[in-house]
């Protein structure tokens, strides 16, 4: 007896001729861009090296439209924002060695923000693998060992038939929840070398779904029904799940706060009767979350940022939803339910007793107000001036990267709605790179990226990309004449700052010189000039000489 599904596995007339008669000029790596392509992607992020050559030669042969960077790190972080904003697979293609070693700690950022990262890596030749010290140029003793502590899934080929299977494999593993980034390592000589075996078409590697255990749901469900004063925590996991609707019937269902994690921002509407937005560094907050008898956790682990640096300690009973098992129960007892934030989510909707609380808007808007009260009573007017002259400058529709620096730390509590950062790993250099990442996913609205004049060192070379592919990113560097962030923990630790003041170029001519429009700004003409230069086409820099204070911390109770 045939089956429908075995019919499916048949070749067609045509597929068959086609896979007799490949045609020449291939190497293995066509394999490679075949396979991306075959599996649905439309851009690659990288950088060229010696053994990847291959890879790179195929490219020209292929629909693809590559996106290169003039740094590793940067372009690892490029394909980290193209993941995150199109929760699509971002393939970035590396060289050996220093090259691959390069793109770490964007992936570890890409592993922290769950963010869908292909690394496809060259290795030195066949010959030279198996441990031993060969002398190749790029050669390490043990590549993927570097990868393996970063990674979601270290996938290795050795021959080039192992090549579409591998790179499935991994793009399944990136887009699994919880998202990541994985890493593919191809021998030199592999990609080199002339191929007779067919051309790739089209692959599946559909992510498996991550189902929620029903009787752990309704035990959830339960507990939330019959809660007096639930509340809801709400992590990125929401956001990478696109689990924002089902987050707000739940929330609404049950008349429970939500406050957003930093990295969950945008998972629940800003000015939302029911949202406590994201004062997560606020003790005010910090007691009303400790004060709930009920408490859900969606798709955070509660790490430092999330627990007022692990000051947080509740009252009630924790239910947690997280994707990535490790983070199950990691800092607070709690009923662990492993599944994907969207999946669980809906079913709780589904299962929840309505129940109607007049009260909660009311403790969300004395919660919001003790807030604005605390601050009113800081001198954080000026600071405060600069963050709305950016909300009010960026089109409602634009995205905007925040490297770390003072102003992005005020916006991850202050910032109205969504936006991208590197406060999962913590690394300099995010913002500029990965805002030129989302500007090749969607070119047709413009980008913001935010640096301070530390960071942006970090990303100078990429004006050359910016400038090279038109990208419609503005990048506004707050210039403070140092890391001002680490010159305040110094001074407020041992009464100094040590290593923190920095000689730095002129922004302004620097980014003239990459044929990038610049303006050197000032706090009253900031949002004018942000606004004219979000408006033009192509990248343009805005320059802020400022010096911002952070909020006082509220973490010490």
């Amino acid at each position: 007896m045939t089956h429908d599904h075995d019919l499916e596995l048949l070749p067609t007339p045509a597929q068959t001729e086609a896979a007799l008669t490949p045609p020449a000029g291939r190497n293995g790596g066509d394999l490679v861009v075949e396979t991306l392509h075959g599996l649905g992607a439309s851009t690659v992020f990288g950088l060229p090296g010696q053994h990847a050559l291959g890879m790179f030669d195929a490219l020209r042969r292929s629909d693809l439209r590559y996106v290169g960077l003039r740094v590793e790190n940067n372009a690892g972080f490029a394909a980290d924002a193209y993941g995150r904003v199109t929760g699509e697979v971002a393939p970035l293609l590396l060289s050996t060695g220093p090259g691959a070693l390069m793109s770490l700690a964007a992936l570890q950022e890409a592993a922290a923000a769950s963010a869908p990262v292909l690394a496809i890596g060259s290795q030195i030749p066949v010959a030279g693998l198996g441990g031993g010290r060969h002398g190749y140029l790029h050669e390490l003793r043990d590549q993927q060992a570097s990868f393996r502590d970063v990674v979601k899934s270290v996938h290795t080929v050795r021959t080039q038939s192992q090549i579409p299977s591998a790179i499935a494999a991994a793009w399944e593993s990136a887009l699994t929840a919880p998202h990541g980034p994985v890493w593919v390592e191809i021998p030199q000589d592999v990609l080199l070398a002339e191929t007779t075996l067919p051309v790739v078409t089209a692959m599946d590697a559909t992510p498996r779904d991550l189902v929620p255990r029903p009787e752990l749901t309704a035990v959830a469900a339960d507990l939330l029904s019959r809660a007096e004063r639930p509340v809801i925590i709400a992590g990125g996991g929401v956001v990478r799940s696109d689990a924002s609707g089902k987050l707000l019937a739940l929330a609404e269902k049950l008349s429970a706060p939500v406050v957003t994690t930093f990295g969950g921002k945008g998972a629940f509407p800003w000015e939302h009767p029911l949202s406590l937005q994201s004062w997560m560094e606020d003790r005010h907050t910090t007691d009303l979350l400790e004060d709930a008898d009920v408490l859900l956790v969606v798709g955070s682990g509660l790490g430092e940022l999330s627990s007022n640096y692990h000051t947080f300690a509740p009252r009630g009973r924790v239910i947690q939803i997280e994707a990535d098992a490790g983070k199950l129960e990691s800092n607070h007892p709690a009923l662990g339910i492993h599944a994907d934030a969207r999946l669980a989510l809906s079913a709780l909707v589904e299962t929840v007793t309505e129940r109607v609380d007049p009260s909660a808007p009311e403790r969300v808007a004395a919660l919001l107000t003790a807030v604005r009260e605390r601050l009113d009573g800081q001198d954080l007017a000026f600071e405060r001036q600069i963050l709305n002259s950016v909300r009010e400058a960026l089109p409602a529709a634009s995205p905007s990267f925040w490297d770390m620096t003072i102003l992005a730390y005020w916006a991850w509590s202050a910032w109205p709605g969504a936006l991208h950062s590197a406060q999962g790993a913590g690394g300099l250099g995010y913002g500029f790179p990965a805002a030129l990442g989302a500007a090749a996913a969607d070119p047709s609205k413009p980008v913001l990226a935010v640096s301070g004049d530390g960071g942006a060192m970090y990303s100078i070379a990429e004006l050359a990309t910016a400038k090279q592919y038109d990208l419609p990113v503005t990048w506004l560097i707050v210039d403070d004449g140092g890391y001002g962030i680490l010159r305040e923990y110094m001074t407020d630790a041992f009464g100094e700052a040590t290593a923190t003041e920095l000689s730095r170029p002129d922004f302004v001519a620097l980014a003239e010189s990459f044929g990038v429009p610049a303006v050197r700004t000032s706090p009253e003409t900031l949002r004018d000039d942000l606004a004219k230069s979000l408006a033009e086409p192509g990248p343009s820099v805005v320059v802020l000489p400022a010096l911002l204070k952070m909020f006082a911390p509220t973490h010490l109770g």
